[in-house]
């Protein structure tokens, strides 16, 4: 018996697969640093909305206190929404993101607003899709990142101290959760999936499955970016993986980028950043810091300026550590515009060719 070739099934898949969105994004992050948003709820906390301006006049009366739920605005303030993307935009941003941090069913069920969880991320993208069709112009394109956050629960921690085994979300149902806010961002216009703030890599791995899910069933296929975050000193999620076992854990989601952002600020983050780097040669790297750490007392809630925000950014795309950067809590359009200032003119990070690129010999087996 002989075989020309092993099964498709068998074959290594190429590592980026061929986009029906942001065709030129893979492109562009070989040719320059591309250049993220930074803070949405910063920009919203600083506008001061209340209660009524949260609620609008649509959930006037719902029983439950809204004030503070970000994505809620998506349909209740969309001009408040689209501005803030407008003035990331005008900052020199390439991709901004949906206000759709914790538009999940899950996130929403908190506020009884789980019913409007795929409504809200239509919206969200549309906004987005909106302000970036405006600033975009055939040599400077402009890109919508669904925003994809980590749902309040975990898949790999017990919320209870005297039950390790104990849980209050499963695989299913998170996967159920991200298949509908994907479906919605899809549905919406966005052009990249982001799932961020990564603190448990099971919950990852079910949005990447719901991912994967909603891709076979539409036809479409997004580029997808998946962004951890290190909570401490100890350079690893809150689920206990080093950011060398979170790379191998997700690896075969095929992302264009992976990368790190939010948590310690950049400062803190260099040495996880650099080890991402060299674990992840082959794929593009990325990183949108905080303003540095947490200050209550500050305006936006973080000390940094935007020249150290933008210094330290600079210093890592000098020193070939990230193709795609931006800002975290804390980081406003101040902040983006000194970060496209300090990152101008360095190389992107070089990509090692991925042997699933390369030509393949076909294969054959012979009794």
């Amino acid at each position: 018996m002989t075989l020309d070739t092993f099964p498709s099934e068998a074959r290594v898949r190429p590592a980026h697969p061929t986009y029906t969105r942001a065709q030129a994004l893979p492109a562009l992050l070989r040719q320059r640093i591309v250049l993220l948003d930074g803070a949405m709820g910063t920009l919203l906390q600083q506008r001061k909305l209340d209660e009524a301006a949260f609620r609008g006049s649509r959930l006037a009366d719902h029983p439950v206190t809204l004030k503070g739920n970000n994505e809620l605005l998506n349909l209740t303030q969309p001009q408040v929404v689209r501005e803030i993307h407008e003035a990331y935009l005008a900052a020199g941003s390439d991709i901004v993101e949906t206000n759709t941090f914790g538009a999940t069913a899950i996130a929403q069920a908190d506020y009884g607003l789980a019913h409007l969880a795929r409504e809200m991320n239509v919206q969200a993208a549309a906004l987005a899709r909106q302000a970036c069709d405006r600033y975009s112009t055939p040599g400077h394109p402009r890109f919508v990142a669904g925003a994809i956050g980590p749902t309040p629960r975990t898949a790999s921690i017990s919320p209870d101290v005297n039950d390790p085994g104990a849980r209050n979300v499963s695989f299913d149902e998170l996967r159920a959760a991200y298949r509908e806010q994907v479906e919605g961002l899809v549905e919406g216009g966005a052009d990249i999936l982001l799932v961020e703030t990564i603190f448990d890599t099971l919950n990852a791995k079910a949005a990447a499955f719901a991912i994967e899910e909603a891709f076979d069933a539409s036809g479409e296929r997004l580029p997808v970016i998946l962004s951890g975050t290190v909570t401490d000193a100890s350079g690893r999620v809150l689920s206990g993986q080093t950011v060398s076992a979170f790379w191998h854990s997700v690896r075969h989601a095929r992302p264009l980028a992976v990368g790190l952002h939010c948590a310690t600020g950049a400062a803190l983050m260099r040495p996880y950043l650099a080890e991402l780097a060299r674990v992840a040669d082959d794929t593009f790297i990325s990183c949108y810091p905080n303003a540095g750490l947490p200050n209550p007392m500050s305006e936006t809630g973080f000390d940094e300026t935007p020249e150290v925000t933008s210094r330290l950014l600079g210093e890592f795309a000098r020193d070939g550590l990230v193709n795609l950067v931006g800002g975290c809590c804390g980081t406003t359009p101040d902040h983006i515009e000194a970060i496209a200032q300090s990152v101008s003119g360095a190389r992107p990070r070089p990509l090692r060719e991925s042997p699933a690129s390369r030509p393949r010999t076909p294969f054959r087996l012979g009794a």
